[in-house]
């Protein structure tokens, strides 16, 4: 046997040891809505991994549901270089009564779905044009609101008739931030015996300014199927226009004395999700926290911190959001990790995390807090008594790019914080594969003679790089991105990033810049910002005067200021 042909038949063999639970199928179901009205529908989708299944049984449903509009895909799709075969299944369920009702669990093929819930409220009240073939609703969930409160608008746009094609148009308002967020969603629902087709699309709304905030009225355009007479005398399609009613909200400013950062929310929740009670010295332990905010977006949160009194290192992850869009307005949850590390034994104490926040119901400052824990920090092998434990943790401090330590555990292996536990049977196929290649290369190269290897490669040619105007470029098109659809915060981040480093403040930037104009445009952004300036015009100015790019003055004095700056960082 050669040696190609030997190294073919091994790299074979490890292909059919390869773990294979990865191509069992795969089963899932799931709601578009998990909270409706009577009379209205819900798309109920089942998802499998199976080219050739059926359709699920769907007789499980009619007990509790009406069942319309069957529907059916399949794709296939490239997943590692392997190809992945997926059928999706759908199906409009209306629900026959009020309550919480469980979508039971359908069999598709072999497998079976997991039960869902669906919350099934009363009847909603008739929209004041029902009737005509198509109309437009708004809906806002506060009618006054506090400057830069998240506010939730859902719209809606009602037809009867079959649309061949058609346009929704929601223009954004003067002084807010006009955000869609997720996917349109599309039911049914009947009104005074005549059905519609519902497509509901949610926005989130943020107030720069105090006052009056008009929001104006969606405009929809669009062509639907005609009657018969219409198909018989004309083209068989039928204009459809309808206006929505313009809203108003009414903005109150920031309250004097309210907690910095500025979060206004109706709700704001913390918990621990994960605790350790005992920890080992050198060894780290994870703390999981967890926060629910009741009318708030991911970016609005600021991020949670944990701190520790005693020897330890507290290394972060990076915070994980979960948002959604409920009872008209958007919630988030928020779920971040801090993996522990103590470096000698003893009662380790760490503080509960806090967040201050506004209470728009109770127009009050509100503390949400957790508390406070102790862990017991028993010794590791090698690990440092109390006496030199403060030294140990600066020593590590000091050094960039911490890592945790590595220390020899009770059973005489060594323990790697964080990876214990994740060592699995693919993992393992996969190293033990990527050794025998790197053996067969390593074997097949030293019996490669110098003849055959040919002549030395020619020496690559150096190219300049021009990394410092790309930088420059994607620093303006963020400027630009924010001015166009971020807040006002998001807009002062931007200015900042146009230094290099970034700007530690607007008032350190406008030190930075040589001309008056762009200085000006920076104080207006400040007074829009914290002094209840104009918004819009403060907009304009930083797009008119940073059009071209920043202009530095010479040189840098350097100097601190001999007062605190005039607006908050």
């Amino acid at each position: 046997m050669s040696p190609a042909t030997a190294r073919l038949l091994c790299a074979v063999l490890l292909l059919a040891c390869w773990p294979s639970s990865h191509a069992h199928a795969e089963v899932r179901a799931w709601l578009d809505r998990d909270r409706i009205a009577l009379g209205e529908t819900a798309t109920l989708n089942v998802e499998s991994t199976t080219a050739d299944v059926g359709a699920p049984d769907w007789s499980a449903l009619e007990q509790d549901f009406r069942l319309s509009g069957h529907t059916s895909s399949r794709q296939v799709e490239m997943i590692n270089g392997r190809s992945q075969a997926r059928v999706l299944f759908a199906v409009a369920v209306e629900p026959r009564r009020q309550g919480r009702l469980t979508v039971p669990a359908l069999q598709i093929g072999g497998e079976r779905t997991t039960p869902l819930t669906l919350t099934v409220g009363p009847r909603d009240a008739v929209p004041a044009r029902a009737g005509a073939p198509a109309f437009v609703e708004s809906e806002v969930d506060v009618d006054h609101a506090y400057v830069q409160q998240t506010v939730g608008y859902t719209l809606r746009l009602y037809y009867a008739t079959p649309l061949v094609s058609g346009e929704l148009e929601q223009p954004a308002p003067e002084g807010a931030a006009l955000q869609r967020i997720g996917n349109d969603v599309q039911f049914n629902r009947d009104i005074d015996g005549r059905r519609y087709t519902v497509v509901e699309r949610r926005f989130v709304l943020v107030p720069e300014r105090s006052g009056t905030l008009e929001i104006p009225g969606a405009r929809f355009s669009g062509r639907g199927t005609g009657s018969f007479f219409d198909d018989l005398f004309r083209d068989g399609a039928r204009q459809l226009r309808a206006d929505g009613a313009p809203r108003s909200i009414e903005v109150r400013p920031v309250p004097d004395g309210a907690p910095q950062p500025w979060l206004p929310l109706r709700d704001l929740q913390l918990k621990y999700l994960s605790t350790p009670q005992q920890a080992r010295a050198g060894e780290a332990v994870e703390i999981v926290v967890e926060a629910r905010a009741d009318g708030a977006s991911g970016s609005q949160l600021p991020p949670l911190e944990l701190s520790v009194d005693g020897p330890a290192q507290v290394f972060p992850e990076p915070a994980e959001f979960e948002e959604r869009f409920e009872q008209g307005r958007p919630q988030v949850r928020m779920v971040r990790r801090f993996s522990v590390v103590p470096s000698a034994a003893g009662t380790l104490q760490v503080r509960g995390v806090r967040q201050a926040w506004w209470s728009v119901g109770a127009d009050a400052a509100q503390m949400a807090s957790l508390p406070d824990m102790q862990i017991d920090v028993v010794g590791g092998a090698g690990a440092p008594g109390p006496a030199d434990a403060a030294a140990g943790v600066d020593a590590a401090g000091a050094g960039a790019g911490i890592e945790p330590r590595i220390a020899d555990g009770a059973s005489g292996g060594l323990r790697i914080p964080g990876i214990q536990g994740l060592v699995q049977p693919w993992a393992l196929g996969t190293v033990v594969f990527a050794l025998l290649w790197l053996l067969t290369l390593g074997w097949a190269l030293h019996r490669r003679s110098p003849a055959a290897a040919g002549p030395p490669p020619r020496a690559r040619r150096q190219t300049p790089t021009i990394a410092g105007a790309d930088d420059e470029r994607v620093r303006m098109r963020a400027l630009r991105d924010a001015l166009q659809t971020g807040d006002l915060h998001d807009v002062a981040e931007a200015l900042c990033g146009l230094d290099s480093p970034p700007a530690d403040g607007l008032d350190r930037l406008a030190e930075r810049l040589a001309d008056p104009a762009q200085r000006d445009a920076i104080e207006r952004l400040q007074r829009a910002r914290w002094a209840d300036g104009d918004a819009p015009a403060a907009r304009d100015a930083v797009r008119s005067a940073f059009r071209d790019g920043p202009r530095w003055q010479a040189a840098d004095t350097g100097a601190p200021p001999p007062l605190p700056p005039l607006y908050p960082r």
